[in-house]
């Protein structure tokens, strides 16, 4: 089993105004700042991805062979700003109806094929971010999720080979303003799904090979402290390897890309009677085995 030190959690920061990127060591209290114990390391995660499996090396590098080092490098999490860790991606792909008790709770089929919208990368903001209340929506809600990042570019993907293609997962939060997404823009959900600041992500990008079973972890979200959604990773009814195979068919998916895999049950709008987000609520999202993001909304 692997030491914390050695699962490979990578977090992305800003310390006296520098950007930087770190890997999230411990008891998460400390991050190790891998820009200033090598310059050669990129200073965002999309770039480090960007650059294949030569960053991955030289980082592990560093890990095995300079571990009593590893303290000169680190700096205290509550002396830096943690973004998401990514900020920049070409793309955010996102995948709806995709738990099985998601589906039963809306008496919904369950989907034959992955159902595919986006977000805008305008949408992310960080894991402790305020979470913007727009005026022009009263019905705001929220959907935990198991998001993936893109590793290298994928097209045309056979379902058996999809998972080298995924570099790691994170938590993210698809915020909906269920009053765009349903019955408003023609019954396109875009609007209600991309509004600026709809996508929380973070904290860390754990790497695919540091997650022992990602089809089988606890996912839940709180709003105020109160269990609103509480499922497993093993209810998704499209593997991330099946939907990197799905979506490689139509669009090239490139380095650095976000894909959001689904919600469990559990939602605002499907509560009897419904129940929506307003300014003041503070919303956590968690999966086991790769963190906590918490977000207050505000005006």
């Amino acid at each position: 089993m692997k030491t914390a030190c050695e699962i490979m959690r990578f977090v992305q920061f800003t310390r006296d105004g520098d950007q930087k990127l770190g890997l999230e060591i411990g008891d998460g209290k400390d991050l190790v700042d891998l820009n200033t114990w090598n310059s050669e390391i990129p200073t965002n995660l999309r770039s480090f991805v960007e650059g294949g499996d030569e960053n991955l090396k030289i980082v592990r590098s560093l890990l095995d062979n300079n571990r009593k080092d590893i303290q000169n490098y680190t700096v205290p999490r509550d002396s830096v700003k943690i973004q998401a860790p990514i900020t920049n991606p070409e793309k955010i792909v996102c995948i709806g109806m995709n738990y099985r008790d998601h589906c039963l709770e809306q008496n919904a089929p369950v989907p034959e094929e992955p159902v595919v919208f986006s977000k805008f990368p305008s949408c992310i903001i960080g894991p402790y971010d305020d979470l913007p209340y727009p005026k022009e929506t009263k019905k705001l809600d929220w959907e935990v999720e198991l998001a993936f990042i893109i590793g290298k570019e994928a097209k045309h993907v056979q379902i058996q080979h999809a998972m080298d293609y995924i570099f790691g997962f994170t938590v993210a939060l698809d915020v909906s303003a269920r009053d765009w997404q349903i019955g408003k823009n023609g019954g396109q959900v875009l609007l209600g799904k991309a509004m600026d600041g709809f996508c929380p992500l973070g904290p860390v990008v754990v790497t695919k090979e540091d997650i022992n079973d990602v089809h089988n972890l606890g996912i839940r979200c709180k709003v105020n402290n109160v269990l609103k959604q509480n499922g497993n990773t093993n209810q998704l009814v499209h593997s991330s390897a099946a939907i990197v195979a799905h979506i490689s068919r139509f669009i090239t998916l490139k380095p650095g890309d976000v894909i959001l895999t689904g919600t469990p049950p559990g939602v605002g709008f499907t509560r009897n009677p419904p129940e929506f987000l307003w300014p003041g609520d503070i919303v956590e999202c968690e999966i086991d085995n790769i963190g906590k993001i918490s977000n207050r909304v505000v005006l």
